[in-house]
């Protein structure tokens, strides 16, 4: 008796290859990178490119360590605003630019729609921001719509401050607001409050639901920036 064979068609087999390969550059359960951090990773460095500044003359411009930046660039770290504005200041440009908005000549009466999801995305350990009208460079203003995680103040190193000017409305949940000079005020959906970013601040969630709420803040330009050092 003859043994039968089973014959594979190059097509396929080629498919199976491919299926294959794709499994194994996947990331293994548990390590992958937000994608939002790649965004912010990415952008940072190009960013610094740009500018012919090596990492360590950008750390000594914003005051940052030079392993901090570092670890930003390779997607090991996740900073939260008030570094991204530090970040922005050695690198001589606005906060919005590290959210991904290209610089360029805009026309005048501009307009820009943010559908529900689609905004830049960029989690920190105690925020999670999502920009809207991100391509739009140059505003005067960065809105976002924010989740609060942090549930502590312990949770922060010190209250981060930076300059500019803040406000929240509260969409969903209940939040704390710490600041420097005033008592905790607490803030339930449709409250909101204005604030100088120079306080320091944090913002914290109460009970088991992560506060939602539109946080806009005021447009740190380079030129501020650079007059604050």
């Amino acid at each position: 008796m003859h043994r039968s064979e089973r014959t594979t068609s190059p097509h396929i087999a080629a498919q199976a290859k491919a299926a294959q390969n794709k499994k194994k550059n996947e990331p293994a359960a548990g390590d992958e990178t937000p994608r939002t951090l790649l965004g912010l990773s990415a952008i940072l460095k190009r960013q610094r490119h740009e500018a012919g500044l090596t990492l360590d003359e950008v750390a000594r411009r914003c005051g940052l360590a030079t392993s901090t930046i570092s670890k930003i660039e390779n997607g090991k770290l996740s900073p939260g605003y008030e570094t991204i504005v530090q970040l922005a200041q050695g690198l001589g440009v606005d906060v919005a630019d590290l959210f991904g908005a290209e610089p360029k000549t805009q026309p005048s009466g501009r307009r820009s729609v943010t559908r529900r999801g689609e905004g830049f995305r960029h989690r920190s350990r105690h925020y999670e921001y999502e920009v809207q009208a991100n391509e739009l460079a140059r505003k005067d203003f960065l809105p976002l719509v924010a989740t609060i995680f942090a549930r502590s103040t312990r949770e922060f190193d010190t209250l981060p401050s930076h300059q500019g000017q803040e406000f929240i409305y509260v969409v969903s949940g209940s939040l704390v607001l710490h600041t420097e000079h005033y008592e905790p005020l607490s803030l339930e959906p449709g409250d909101s409050v204005y604030f100088d970013s120079s306080m320091g601040h944090a913002c914290l969630s109460v009970g088991d639901e992560d506060a939602v709420v539109v946080w806009v803040c005021s447009r740190i330009t380079a030129t501020y920036l650079a007059g604050a050092e």
